[in-house]
């Protein structure tokens, strides 16, 4: 049975214009909603990252380039492996290769981010209007006014200003060009083509997949013919282009790719909770029913509608429907009347197949929507504006026939024209303003507050937000009403915990999160923190090992157990940070801490030499504390070891590194001089000291005799060994000999007024006299009232002195 040729385009345009005037006007009107589509997104271009869009983009290590490509095929939306039992199971590769490639090309700007965005918004409206026109068969200027209400339906905004939207926005361009190869060419190899664009939409997101669904029921209707007429010369052909062989080809293809995405679940389906979708865990199966039904009502309201906006509408937001005389079935009664309405009048139209945008719209309305439905499957929503970005379509086919039909009928069509008009023009206007809230965190909180003032998820979110600002009062405050409203709501316990005084309220707030949700892994790992500050290190080291056995990857818990660990028995805890997170530079400069302290010091420089490589690898500020203390720690262990020339090299290297904007040629110049300047700070300290004759003294006041080190000198008994003259005296030798000194004579005064014309310190080893370096009062020291000496010029090193400062 082949396929029914569709009715030519009903266009009323004067005979005159060629076909190439009529291709003209047609790339006109894919510029016009090209352009419309993206100028209504524009002031969303400066927003920021929010939301969603902070896990799945900005911690999601498959995308920032911190796991391989190949781990994007084995791992969720949300870099979660497909196989973790907490796992949202929501596979969209094509998405998240499309956020690698921007971090790739941009990093992090936001700015170029909601551009492509955007331009994948205006792509779309392009490939309504071309729908609208091939598949729909609306008349161009009708379906040019159908681009235009999808490129301005304030219902896009959560997926189009919303970084994380893509998904959606991904899978309807492929959406649409597979509908528009399966029903709008006539290649040979059009239907495989169609099944692969398929594939990719449901890479992009899982709804993707229903245009199969459309396809074949939209063939179906094309191809319908009466029974009677067709009985005796019906013929099954399951080759060439008749509708049976695309049918079968198309199904089989539905067949595999459902099988291959059922296994991509690896035996677990994802694991939602009450709050997620309370009317899903409604033990009555009628009121289940009942708020399904509603909720698809208020969808469809949504795109009639969209004047009350928000991101979230969990929790409270929608009431449940547990009683058949609540109002709220009327707008249900309403949606079924509508819908039977219209598939009553396409049916008795079969024949002759006059309303073809009719059909079309209420398939795309209906179908896409239903894995949203929580009909077939239990979704982790109650409602999400972002899922009716491909059913819009379908909403704005209908709502273009319909202005369609009454132009045909009206009489005074300039009014009809103004309406059109005002309603595209009303569109930008809330999209504009709602574009706005979704620039900060903190506005689009805001202004879902105010819509839904009790959601008592966003008033948890918002007091995040306001816990991480600093508003430590307010964030309690609206963590008390989300609890007020949502009183088994666990995370606010728990968090709430965290910023209430007293330790009894704290370790209130941490039971009541573990009484509603026994696996809360952060209650737990809070818990033990507590029960650590208050020396009950077995309650928090038990606390501990049940958060590391709920999370086995949870870095924060072993952290903890390694201060609750004997220096023994540390190695194994080690061992494990390292395996766990291989590229962070604070695991190595723990390792190499620990060796240092066991006194095994080439290992521990290992360890500090991998700090130093990965802090040196990344460009975060994070990375730049690490340069600083992987590098200090280092330089530290080889001056305690006695290698200077080692030391020298390696702040040398440090130097270069951090110039490494600089011209090498500039490098090598600020190397050389550093090398240079620290030399000749050597030889002047040592050509300062005077070759005198050694004279005893018992003076208090430090002689420069005192600094040299003679053979059968002693110190409190000690024989020190003869240094060498050529070389600087280490300085913690040096106020060793100080302190014995000053300790053993503390009480003599000046007494030998001679001394002081020979006397001739250098400025490296003049100590400070002040009561804090002996502990007694002492009497001034008329050797330090005359004149002073003049000394050698100091030369300052060219390296930071934040490198010997303590972290």
């Amino acid at each position: 049975m082949r396929r029914r040729p569709l009715p030519p385009v009903r266009e009323e345009v004067p005979n005159s214009k060629s076909w190439k005037s009529v291709c003209e006007n047609e790339w006109i009107i894919y510029t016009l909603v090209a352009c419309v589509g993206a100028l209504t997104y524009a002031n969303s271009l400066n927003g920021e990252f929010v939301h969603d869009d902070i896990p799945a983009i900005v911690s999601n290590r498959d995308v920032n380039s911190g796991n391989p490509v190949v781990q994007v095929f084995k791992n969720d939306f949300w870099g979660t492996p497909m196989s973790d039992p907490g796992s949202h199971k929501s596979y969209r590769p094509l998405t998240t290769l499309s956020f690698r490639l921007n971090y790739a090309l941009f990093g992090f700007s936001p700015w170029w981010w909601h551009a492509c965005n955007v331009a994948l918004h205006a792509a779309c409206c392009v490939l309504v209007a071309r729908t609208g026109a091939l598949v729909a068969r609306l008349q161009r200027p009708f379906a040019a006014l159908a681009a235009l209400l999808f490129a301005v339906h304030p219902i896009h905004t959560e997926a189009v200003a919303g970084v994380v939207g893509r998904a959606d926005v991904l899978a309807c361009v492929f959406f649409l060009c597979s509908l528009l190869l399966y029903h709008g060419s006539t290649g040979r190899h059009r239907v495989w083509a169609s099944i692969l664009l398929a594939a990719l939409s449901m890479l992009a997101k899982e709804t993707g997949l229903t245009v199969l669904l459309f396809n074949i029921a939209f063939d179906l209707y094309r191809c319908w013919s009466p029974l009677s007429r067709i009985s005796s010369a019906i013929k099954c052909r399951w080759r060439g282009d008749s509708m049976w062989g695309r049918v079968a080809r198309v199904l089989a293809a539905l067949a595999v790719l459902v099988s291959v995405r059922l296994a991509l679940l690896q035996g677990s389906l994802p694991s939602f909770s009450p709050q997620d979708n309370p009317p899903a865990f409604h033990s009555s199966f009628i009121v289940r029913l009942m708020t399904f039904c509603y909720l698809a009502a208020f969808n469809w309201w949504l795109l009639l509608c969209p004047w009350w906006l928000s991101h979230d509408w969990q929790m409270g937001s929608i009431p449940l429907v547990t009683g058949a005389w609540d109002p709220r079935n009327l707008l249900t009664c309403a949606a079924i009347f509508t819908l039977v309405t219209l598939s009553y009048r396409c049916l008795i139209d079969l024949e002759l197949q006059r309303h073809s945008p009719v059909v079309v719209g209420l398939m795309l309305l209906v179908i896409p929507y239903l894995p949203a439905s929580n009909l077939l499957v239990t979704v982790g929503f109650v409602v999400a504006e972002r899922v009716l970005y491909i059913p819009s379509v379908g909403s704005v086919i209908l709502t273009a026939y319909g202005v369609e039909l009454l132009w045909r009928r009206a009489n005074s069509r300039w009014v009809l024209f103004l309406a059109a008009a005002s309603l595209v023009a009303s569109g930008v206007a809330r999209t504009h303003l709602r574009n706005r809230d979704w620039r900060t965190r903190e506005t689009l909180l805001r202004a879902d507050l105010a819509v839904l003032p009790h959601n008592a998820k966003l008033h948890y979110n918002f007091a995040n937000f306001l816990k991480d600002v600093e508003q430590q009062e307010s964030a309690v405050k609206h963590y008390k009403e989300a609890l007020k409203l949502w009183p088994s709501y666990a995370s606010a316990h728990n968090n709430l915990g965290t910023l209430v005084t007293g330790w009894s309220r704290a370790e209130h707030h941490f039971l009541q999160a573990l009484k509603y949700n026994r696996d809360h892994v952060n209650a737990h790992y809070n818990l033990a923190k507590l029960y650590r500050k208050k020396n009950r290190n077995t309650e928090s080291l038990k606390m501990l090992e049940r958060c590391i056995s709920l999370e086995p990857r949870f870095v924060q818990a072993y952290l903890e157990i390694l201060n609750l660990t004997e220096e023994d028995e540390k190695r194994a805890i080690l061992d494990k940070l390292v395996e766990l997170e291989p590229s962070n530079w604070e695991h190595y400069l723990l390792y190499g801490n620990w060796m240092k302290d066991r006194g095994l010091l080439p290992l521990a420089l290992q360890y500090y030499t991998t700090a130093m490589r990965l802090s040196f690898s990344g460009d975060t500020q994070n990375h730049e504390r690490g340069k600083v203390l992987s590098t200090r720690a280092a330089c530290l262990a080889y001056r305690s070891n006695g290698q200077t020339a080692r030391v020298l090299q390696m702040l040398t290297r440090w130097q270069a590194a951090r110039c490494g904007s600089q011209p090498q040629s500039a490098r090598r110049r600020a190397a050389r001089a550093w090398r240079l300047r620290t030399e000749l700070a050597g030889r002047a300290a040592l050509y300062a000291r005077p070759h005198a004759a050694h004279t005893q003294t018992t003076s208090t006041c430090l002689h420069h005799s005192k600094l040299e080190v003679s053979p059968g000198s002693y110190v409190n008994g000690k024989h020190l060994v003869k240094a060498d003259t050529r070389t600087l005296l280490n300085k913690n030798n040096v106020r060793r000999d100080i302190d014995a000194i000053l300790s053993r004579d503390d009480k003599n005064h000046c007494q030998n007024k001679d001394l002081k014309k020979s006397i001739s310190i250098s400025a490296q080893y003049k100590p400070t006299h002040n009561k804090s370096d002996t502990g007694h009062k002492q009497k001034s020291c008329p050797l330090h009232k005359k004149k002073k000496i003049k000394q050698p010029e100091t030369f300052t090193p060219f390296v930071s002195d934040h490198l010997i400062q303590t972290y």
